[in-house]
């Protein structure tokens, strides 16, 4: 072997140490999305209108994060994951106004909403947002 050769490891464990980042990530990234949407509420925000402003928020805060510990080395993808978060905030309000339905806590409804779509957005991020 060249000196120069990187040996890189198997593809399933680079594949499983990335997941794990990304829910490391993902619970500092809930946090602030979940501490954004709750603070407004109690503020007296209607609950869509909080999720808008959290998701706004939550959306500058986990782009950099995501990018910086979970997909790194991965070229820029502004647009990519603004237009994923779009989709992704979509699906998010049909589901809290689904969750709703079966909760009348907006707390509750808003927490069940966050760790269902933050599953199908691991997924999104590392297959059309940030592939390698």
């Amino acid at each position: 072997m060249a000196r120069h050769e990187v040996i890189k490891p198997p593809r399933q464990a680079t594949s499983f140490g990335m997941l794990g980042r990304y829910y490391q990530i993902g619970l500092v990234n809930t946090g602030f999305g979940f501490g954004c949407y709750a603070g407004l509420v109690a503020l007296g925000l209607n609950i869509f209108a909080a999720q808008v402003l959290a998701y706004a928020l939550g959306t500058a805060f986990n782009y950099v994060t995501y990018r910086r510990y979970v997909f790194v080395g991965a070229a820029p993808a502004g647009a990519r994951f603004a237009l994923s978060y779009l989709a992704n905030y979509l699906l998010s309000a049909v589901m809290l106004a689904g969750m709703m339905r079966l909760t009348s806590s907006p707390y509750l409804g808003g927490l069940a909403t966050v760790i269902i779509v933050s599953m199908l957005n691991y997924v999104a991020l590392k297959r059309l947002v940030f592939p390698r």
